[in-house]
């Protein structure tokens, strides 16, 4: 190579290697500036960081900075909601709870936050959930308007011993609460019922008028009698007589009641005896917070009536007294063409009056004392007819919720009771009356039952209980033959009864719940007998009846699936079971001309039904509908059979008879139009009617009597 293509290769070398070293100076900056920046970025970061934290600070201060929530709930008439549970949760774990007092107030205390998030509950009211940030927390009072809940969305009791929903319930239920009765026009709670399609009285006639002893209930055309087809409830408490089976239905203030459940079909495994037809269960107000309600009225008839509840609480003790007084000159119950020179108005008068005591143990357990006296008296159409009543009942009752352990309520009870009554005959054209019978019935009962409920992994609820009782009643007479007294008489007992129940809901899926229950009762009726003691020298004669004892057992399979949230298709099979009376076993009683005996071998009645039916609601469910088909059949009915016939005297006899089926079809619907109007309506068609009847198959085909077709 020459010396100057040597001198030229270096050159190009030199070039390319300050070429490479000026590259290398542009992406790398010499040592002090690399020192600069990291300094700078660590700066700034740490900057950040207390600017970061002074802002967390300032906001928590600001967001706690309130201490205090106020506020009232209304509807959206404008009236206040007194008892809404209004909650506040700042997170998961942290929960403040209030409750509205009479004019509808709350007030929560403590650390607030504008994310928290408030609810408010409240019976027949849709549940309101909102943040504090949207409902704007920092006015100085908050308002709280809450909306009429959807028919699918109100909360029963009754149907499964524990709250659900109504549109998760497999069964007919109804619910009244306390400003639906007080917007009817009756006068009475039997009258204010007639509201709820299927329900109805023995002879369809009301205690306004009627004699107590036809106050038996009868749903979905079970047909009626004296002893009611259905048990009635009072805060878990039996209403029906325990001699007789009736119902008095003044023994509750109008004032004092919180809201009335009526289910229909056959209910005996979970409420066993008498709730053949259903049940109509009573709840009354509690004593949470002062409070002081008066109702009075006057009408024609002399017809006057006042009712009274109030409540005052202090720490954690609460006690109310509640009373109620009617009274009518009523007016005469036969047509005016049949009338006689005998017949005078059907008037009454009752009074009851209760007190209650609360103690709150803890936030999970509360006990309860109750006393209760109650009076009656009627005439009932003659001079010579009438009746009088005095009840007296205490009740006891623990309220107890834990964790692990369960949901546990035990109630006791007891009371005595005297019923007169005088009967008469009349002859054809009504002019003059003659006395037959006086009587007087004494009856005590004493009553425990304990509950047990509790959730398992959120897919199940177990529920448990027993229930016992003991009555001991008699019926005493004195018997007139001619207008005078003829005979001493005496009849009546003691039953002893013991029930053990299980239920168990379970939701197998999302959609679908099954629930599975039964019960068994047994009952034993001893020490029963019946004596007459003529006045004259004839010898007294005296039957003393054997002990007897009976077991029933009542299962009962409900399935509800829910295709969508607004649509519920349910169905149930059930057995149910009504036991007699004493007053049927062991008591024969005169009206008028007619003679009916008494029948120590009855045995009880027996039911076996089922249903179908579904629910459905739309426009948001301002508008709820059910549907239901239902078939009921009942054997060996308790019925009188008619034995011999004389120009004087009709003689008749209670037996256990044949079979008798009824069915049809329930509808009912509820539509909010605005927010200030509902509608809300239902019908029932009832094909109830007589399958088999040995005694007499003339009969076998015909319609129940005393049940409403339509």
């Amino acid at each position: 190579m020459s010396r100057k293509e040597q001198f030229t290769a270096e050159t190009q070398r030199e070039r390319r290697w300050h070429r490479g070293l000026n590259a290398v100076q542009l992406s790398a900056p010499p040592l002090c500036s690399v020192r600069l920046c990291c300094e700078l970025l660590f700066v700034t970061r740490i900057f950040t960081c207390l600017l970061w934290l002074f802002l967390c600070l300032t906001s928590a201060n600001a967001q706690s900075s309130t201490t205090r929530l106020e506020g009232v709930v209304k509807d959206q008439t404008g009236l206040p909601i007194a008892q809404a549970e209004v909650t506040l949760k700042s997170d998961s774990s942290v929960a403040v709870e209030a409750r509205t007092d009479s004019e509808g107030r709350f007030r929560i205390d403590g650390a607030i936050t504008p994310f928290a998030v408030l609810s408010v509950s409240a019976q027949g009211f849709a549940n309101f959930e909102s943040r504090l940030s949207a409902i704007q927390a920092n006015a100085p009072e908050m308002e709280i308007v809450l909306s009429p809940a959807p028919l699918s969305e109100e909360v029963t009791v009754t149907a499964t011993r524990t709250e659900t929903r109504l549109g998760d319930t497999p069964a007919s239920i109804v619910s009244l609460s306390s400003t639906e009765l007080s917007t009817t026009a009756a006068a009475t709670l039997d009258d204010a019922l007639r509201q709820i399609p299927g329900f109805s009285l023995f002879r369809r006639s009301g205690s306004r008028t009627a004699n107590p002893t036809t106050q038996g209930v009868s749903l979905r055309g079970t047909g009626a009698s004296g002893a009611s087809r259905a048990v009635v409830l009072a805060d878990g408490i039996p209403l029906n007589d325990p001699f007789g089976g009736w119902v008095y239905w003044s023994r509750v203030p109008r004032s004092s009641i919180n809201n009335i459940e009526v289910l229909r079909g056959g209910a005996s495994h979970l409420y066993g005896s008498a709730a053949l037809g259903g049940v109509v269960n009573i709840f009354t107000r509690k004593a949470r917070e002062p409070v002081l309600l008066l109702e009075t009225s006057y009408g024609n008839q002399q017809t006057a009536d006042a009712s009274l509840f109030a409540a005052a609480h202090k720490g954690r003790w609460g006690a109310s007294i509640s009373a109620e007084t009617f009274r009518t000159d009523g007016y005469i119950t036969v047509d005016e063409s049949e009338r006689g020179r005998v017949d005078t108005p059907v008037n009454s008068r009752n009074a009851v009056a209760s007190l209650t005591i609360e103690r709150t143990l803890s936030s999970k357990a509360s006990v309860f004392m109750s006393a209760n006296a109650f009076g009656e008296a009627r005439s009932n159409g003659t001079p010579l007819q009438t009746n009088r009543t005095h009840i007296r009942q205490f009740v006891a009752g623990l309220d107890w919720q834990t964790t692990r352990a369960g949901n546990f309520t035990a109630r006791a009870y007891g009371g005595t009771q005297v019923f007169d009554q005088t009967f008469s005959a009349v002859n054809s054209d009504r002019s003059v009356e003659t006395l037959t019978r006086v009587q007087r019935v004494p009856a005590q009962s004493i009553g425990l039952s304990v509950q047990w409920s509790r959730p398992v992994l959120k897919k199940q609820t177990l529920i448990a209980g027993l229930e016992a009782r003991e009555v001991r009643g008699a019926s005493d007479e004195l018997a007139y033959v001619a207008g005078r007294p003829n005979a001493f008489v005496g009849a009546g007992g003691r039953e002893r009864s013991l029930g053990l129940f299980f239920e168990d809901i379970i939701r197998l899926a999302p959609s679908l719940f099954v629930t599975a229950g039964a019960r068994i009762d047994r009952w034993r009726n001893y020490d029963a007998f019946s004596t007459t003691r003529p006045l004259s020298n004839a010898p007294p004669t005296s039957l003393a009846f054997p002990d007897r004892s009976e077991t029933a057992f009542s299962p009962h399979v409900s399935v509800l699936y829910k295709p969508a949230e607004n649509l519920s298709l349910y169905a149930n099979v059930t057995r149910a079971f009504r036991q007699p009376t004493l007053n049927e076993l062991y008591r024969s009683f005169r009206v008028g001309d007619v003679l009916t005996l008494a029948n120590e071998n009855l045995r009880a009645e027996r039911l076996t039904g089922g249903e179908a039916g579904a629910s459905f609601s739309a426009f948001k469910q301002k508008l709820s509908t059910r549907a239901a088909f239902f078939w009921t059949e009942m054997t060996r009915p308790v019925a009188n059979v008619t034995l011999t016939i004389t120009p004087s005297l009709i003689t008749r006899q209670r037996q256990n008879l044949g079979r008798t089926r009824s069915r049809g079809l329930e509808l009912e619907w509820d539509a909010r139009l605005t927010n200030r109007w509902t509608v809300t309506g239902g019908y029932l068609f009832a094909d109830a009617s007589v399958l088999s009847f040995p005694v007499n198959t003339a009969l076998e085909g015909r319609l129940i009597p005393q049940v409403a077709r339509h």
